[in-house]
């Protein structure tokens, strides 16, 4: 681990809607960011994943709502509980100290304003004492990191490139320095030469200024050169929690293992690209049991009638957590799941 805990969410709850008609988007959802670290979020569309994101920040729009859990922030002089910290608390952290980075650029950025003032406006609304020249030469500084000429300042957002959009977004989350970056499939629309670009120069801005990065996508295989630790989040709950490189290398998971063989491997023997079958289940009518299970090539009668509790793998040193009853004790594990985290796909 790379540092001491900066953001902690423990048992999250959201909904969408309340009573009868409320529907559970994310339960139970634990996670711990660390100082300097990437934590990266996975699962197929609909897993819940921006919700938790948003949930955390507290910029979940109604019907949406916090139904239980904690998350607490230590930033700068500050250690916060952010599900119950009022406006003015939020205000002071929000941009300063965690900001984020929105799925589309194109529609996240304002159409009719021009760059340097969308640049500039945080730095209006937190940094008072500082001039209209500083504010503009901080802009020119940001655009710079990304890799933006200063002449872009005064274009609009259309007349940019969509990985100029995204770079733009970019800069804007890091313009108070923050410590906390939360990346929302940054690169999902661009092609992949660009996203390789982005990806590169947001490492090493990462490592430049020390902030911690939640990265959302459902690209596995990109989090796996990214992220330090990943999550997989399946039906709104989180599957499997482990260090990046012992999740590829030997997933506990039957999800995580679906995700890993839906994607060429780069290095070593060559295996053929299978499909996870079936589709996610609707919300409103998750399975009994595991929400898995009827996808699962290795389902047991016991998967079709509890949800497995999030446990600690047994002689496992790296602090990995799974929810799958193949992992109780007595079961023998399929060959694919129990392979050891030194060997490659």
């Amino acid at each position: 681990m790379t540092g001491d805990p900066i953001l902690e969410v423990r048992d999250l709850c959201v909904d969408y809607g309340l009573g009868a008609d409320g529907v559970r988007a994310v339960t139970d959802a634990s996670m711990v960011l660390r100082r300097g670290e990437v934590l990266g979020l996975a699962g197929e569309s609909g897993s819940g994943k921006s919700t938790l994101a948003y949930a955390i920040t507290r910029l979940l729009r109604a019907p949406g709502v916090i139904t239980g859990g904690d998350v607490r922030f230590t930033g700068r002089d500050v250690s916060l509980d952010l599900l119950a910290a009022g406006p003015a608390e939020l205000r002071r952290v929000r941009w300063s100290q965690i900001s984020v980075v929105f799925q589309s650029a194109m529609h996240a950025l304002n159409p009719v304003a021009r760059i340097d003032a969308q640049l500039t406006d945080a730095l209006r609304a937190h940094r008072r004492e500082m001039t209209a020249e500083q504010r503009r030469q901080r802009a020119i500084e940001l655009l710079d990191l990304v890799g933006i000429s200063e002449d872009r300042l005064r274009s609009y957002p259309h007349e940019l490139s969509g990985g100029m959009r995204q770079r733009v977004m970019i800069a804007m989350a890091l313009v108070l320095d923050p410590e906390v970056v939360i990346m929302d499939e940054p690169t999902t629309a661009l092609d992949v030469v660009t996203q390789r670009e982005i990806l590169n120069e947001l490492m090493l801005l990462k490592d430049r200024l020390g902030f911690a990065v939640v990265f959302i996508t459902h690209d596995l295989s990109l989090l796996i050169e990214l992220a330090d630790t990943i999550a997989i989040m399946y039906a709104g709950r989180i599957l499997e929690h482990g260090p990046a490189r012992e999740l590829f290398r030997g997933p506990r998971h039957p999800y995580t293992l679906g995700l890993l063989n839906s994607f060429p491997a780069l290095h070593g023997e060559r295996v053929r690209m299978e499909g996870i079958p079936g589709a996610p289940p609707s919300l409103t009518a998750l399975p009994t049991g595991c929400s898995f299970h009827p996808r699962c090539p290795y389902a047991l009668d016991r998967c079709h009638e509890e949800f497995p509790p999030t446990a600690a793998l047994a002689g496992d040193s790296a602090g990995r957590l799974a929810a799958c009853w193949l992992h109780a004790d007595g079961n023998d594990l399929p060959a694919p799941l129990a392979r050891p985290t030194g060997s490659a796909l």
